[in-house]
């Protein structure tokens, strides 16, 4: 296309100002299209400008030819808005390369202005991708790569050198028992690292992440993780100095699934029991005032489901001992009364922690408070409510890092 220089120069001074452009750009034509519903900016350069070098940033490369470029950028009102601009290519007098110049509001072979995409990393943390995409008008691929690109470059950055504490979880990523884990900093509340898989190879693949960034593997005083034996060995080999604490997200994790196994199987023989399997994962107090009169109700019918719910909830107080010597005596009489109840379920989740049991008496020497796990299990489920629209575990691990992961991007909050 013919270079555009003249037209409207108080109109594209406007737009010159509007876009935030520095000499030695500027608008030189407009067009605005009611029927494309779209507005298109020319942006160039005045003949004989000079550039920054592209690979040293000596000042004074002279363009000697031009390639036309499109950017997408901010809506226009409800019209697209589209920046076009001609590019010189320049040869540096210092250092010799040849090579296209940077434009200041666009990074390379982007194809959207950084405020569009920084617009983007805004809304993608408040809606599901596909909403995303459908609202700007562009295909969700073309969005996935934007969110790589900058939480790749803001984990460039990541500074893991003060890292002692470790929470690691998984969660599903697609059916068929697809998982991807996600490892916390329990002090700062943030998510550091994510991965497929919820095997050994995933703690290896952390520690190698961790050194990469500053940190040291053996700095690492402590790991709340599940019960899995995958994990546990994995940590045992790769952070050797680490104390292992069964924290009570997972431990209660694990008695609420006991709880609803016993509801399962008396659920068949007793039609009461039918669409309450909420009743029994929550404690009273977050159940509203119909759901808690339908449980107080269930729970004078003398069920196994409610002797169940009972251990679940007694067990809660082992967290509020004051020490750790009183919370073994709380644990060994739990436990027996656990594994003397004749809910198969409750004996198999007790015969668990037992299995576990200075590894869940560690939490009284970390103590874990409720706002790490709050933190960490927002996250998770955040991510599992928009798993759905999510095609590979990439793009699953790079919105964790999005919603928990408190990368810094360098985006800009207004024009160039």
């Amino acid at each position: 296309m013919k270079r555009r220089r003249g037209g409207q120069a108080d109109t594209h001074g406007l737009f010159t100002l509007a876009l935030g452009l520095r000499a030695p750009w500027k608008v030189v034509e407009v067009e605005f299209s009611r029927e494309a519903k779209e507005l298109k900016l020319w942006v160039d350069f005045d003949r004989g400008e000079s550039f920054p070098c592209p690979r040293c940033q000596a000042e004074g490369a002279k363009g000697y030819d031009t390639a036309e470029k499109r950017w997408r950028h901010l809506n226009f009102f409800e019209h697209r808005c589209y920046l076009h601009a001609w590019v010189p290519r320049v040869k540096c007098q210092e250092c010799g390369a040849i090579g296209q110049v940077e434009v200041p509001w666009a990074r390379s072979d982007s194809g959207f202005t950084l405020l569009f995409e920084a617009m983007v990393l805004a809304l993608v943390r408040e809606m599901p991708m596909r909403a995303l995409a459908e609202l700007v008008g562009e295909h969700d691929t073309r969005l996935w790569r934007v969110l790589h690109h900058h939480v790749q470059q803001a984990l460039s950055e990541q500074d893991l050198s003060a890292l002692k504490r470790v929470g690691i979880d998984e969660t599903a990523s697609r059916r068929w028992h697809r998982y991807v884990s996600l490892f916390f900093d329990l002090d700062a509340a943030r998510m550091v690292f994510g991965t497929s898989g919820k095997d050994k190879a995933t703690v290896v693949g952390f520690r190698q992440h961790l050194e990469e960034h500053g940190g040291v593997a053996e700095a690492i005083e402590e790991v709340a993780c599940d019960m899995s034996p995958a994990f546990l060995k994995a940590v045992e080999e790769q952070l050797p100095e680490a104390e292992v604490v069964i924290d009570r997200f997972h431990l209660m994790k694990l008695l609420n699934d006991a709880v609803d196994a016993v509801r399962r199987q008396e659920s068949k023989e007793n039609p009461l029991l039918k669409r309450t399997r909420y009743l029994w994962l929550k404690n009273p107090s977050n159940l509203n005032v119909q759901q808690r009169s339908r449980l107080e109700s269930l729970r004078t019918h003398r069920l196994k489901t409610g002797r169940a719910y009972a251990m679940r909830l007694t067990f809660q107080e082992f967290f509020a001992q004051p020490d750790r010597e009183s919370g073994e005596q709380f644990l060994k009489r739990w436990y027996f009364w656990a594994t003397h109840s004749r809910l198969e379920p409750m004996i198999k989740a007790a015969k668990t922690i037992k299995a576990h049991w200075a590894r869940v008496l560690n939490w009284f020497r970390y103590r874990t408070t409720n706002a790490m796990l709050e933190a960490r299990i927002s996250v998770l489920q955040a991510v599992k409510a928009r798993a759905r629209g999510y095609r590979s575990d990439r793009n699953l691990i790079t919105m964790a890092y999005l919603l928990g992961g408190q990368l810094k991007f360098h985006l800009p909050t207004h024009a160039w």
